[in-house]
């Protein structure tokens, strides 16, 4: 594995537990340094912290406040 994604790796803990539980991608990571974009992706959508799962977090939140203020009225 070439030593930039190694480095970019240890310097993420969040990635480093992903790799270690999904071993797999050493071997992918090893074989072609572009699926590292993949890996990138896979593991934000595993751990649920791209964009879009952030925005539906609030809408969850500020629909849940919501509602508690209508309980309350």
């Amino acid at each position: 594995m070439r030593l930039d994604i190694q480095t970019k790796l240890k310097n993420d803990p969040k990635m480093m537990g992903y790799l270690k539980l999904n071993s797999d991608w050493y071997k992918y990571l090893n074989r072609n340094p572009l699926n590292y974009d993949k890996f990138v992706k896979t593991m934000k959508e595993q751990y649920k912290i791209r964009a879009t799962d952030k925005i539906g977090e609030v809408v969850d939140n500020i629909d849940l406040v919501s509602n508690i203020l209508n309980i309350l009225k």
